[in-house]
């Protein structure tokens, strides 16, 4: 099984440079089901000084380590090709009524749903591993923020160019509105004045407006959007985002269809691959399934600058938090359990 790793510290004095310090030894103790100890190397430490610093530093440094493991997948191999990860205890969100009330609360605090100012959301997310999990905590932080919500509906229709006269039988609009697809935006987009987005394709790269950039909406209209930039070389910059065409980006994808619409997702919340390239300083993991492949939960726990900024949510079936922590697998990608 895997484990929740602890950290525990025994402390003594020793001369140093004319100071008396502390010495801590930190090891790591994992802690099975079966109740068997098993002890991990120890890191030794000189402390200079009473304000818990340098503490702080053995325990990133564990930290660290603990990243750097599961991007090895070294952590407790089965047998069965199945990757193990010990989960931090102080990590998981865990024993809550509501757990996603809980997770919104640690990443974005209580102020959240007043707060306009654009630094509040540059260096926070929520990560998930599906677009499913992503709009279940959006759309729960999209109804906590005051204001008046505006719904942008798409126009959605088969392309001329590349259909057969029988597709716009096949294929009515209501139909087209249902397909989510890599490449296209949501046929519904709901957006307040305040609301962090994420752009889903390039409009000018040269301005900043690239494929993954996050804003914030500042005007809402029928036909363009204002918008403050949040990420990139052109934080701050006011821009304005239009309604243009889009395209699923699966070459094999069955439907010739095109969907004008703003290329924007509200991101409180996002894929992880979505947030390649931007280190937080608050990221949750939200997982509501216990086996997973390892290589995301790699990518969203080392976008975090500190161990203090990450928490990690797994959920049971019922939707409740797992009190098992010690259940908590990551998969190889590709590999069966038959």
């Amino acid at each position: 099984m895997a484990l929740v790793r602890k950290l525990t510290a025994s402390s003594s004095s020793a001369a140093h440079d004319g100071i008396n310090p502390g010495k801590i030894k930190v090891q790591m103790i994992r802690i099975w089901k079966s109740d068997k100890n098993e002890s991990g190397n120890s890191v030794d430490m000189v402390l200079l000084d009473s304000s818990g610093t340098n503490i702080h530093a053995t325990i990133g440094e564990a930290y660290s380590k603990w990243i750097q493991d599961i991007g090895g997948a070294t952590i407790n191999e089965s047998n069965r090709g199945n990757i193990e990860i010990d989960v931090l205890e102080d990590l998981m969100i865990a024993d809550c009524k509501d757990p996603i009330k809980t997770l919104v609360k640690k990443i974005y605090g209580e102020s959240f749903p007043e707060s306009y100012n654009p630094g509040f959301f540059q260096r926070k997310a929520i990560l998930c591993s599906t677009n499913e999990d992503v709009d279940q905590i959006n759309d729960y932080m999209l109804s906590q923020i005051s204001g008046e919500e505006t719904v942008c509906l798409s126009a959605d229709s088969i392309s001329p160019l590349n259909s057969h006269p029988s597709d716009y039988m096949r294929y009515p609009p209501e139909l087209l509105n249902s397909i989510k697809a890599p490449g296209l935006p949501n046929h519904c987009l709901r957006l307040k004045v305040g609301v962090p987005v994420i752009l889903l394709q390039d409009i000018m790269p040269n301005h900043g407006l690239c494929n993954g950039t996050r804003l914030q909406i500042t005007r809402l209209g029928g036909f363009a959007l204002g918008a403050r930039i949040l990420t990139g070389a052109r934080i701050g910059e006011e821009v304005i985002i239009p309604r243009i065409p889009s395209h699923p980006t699966d070459e094999n994808f069955p439907i010739k269809m095109q969907r004008k619409q703003f290329p924007l997702a509200v991101s409180f919340a996002m894929t992880i691959n979505k947030n390649e390239g931007q280190p937080l300083s608050k990221i949750g993991i939200y997982q509501p399934r216990r086996v997973l492949p390892h290589g995301p939960m790699y990518v969203a726990v080392s976008k975090g600058k500190t161990r203090d900024g990450l928490k990690v949510l797994i959920t049971n079936k019922d939707g409740k938090p797992n009190e098992e922590t010690s259940d908590v697998v990551f998969k190889e990608v590709g590999v069966s359990e038959d």
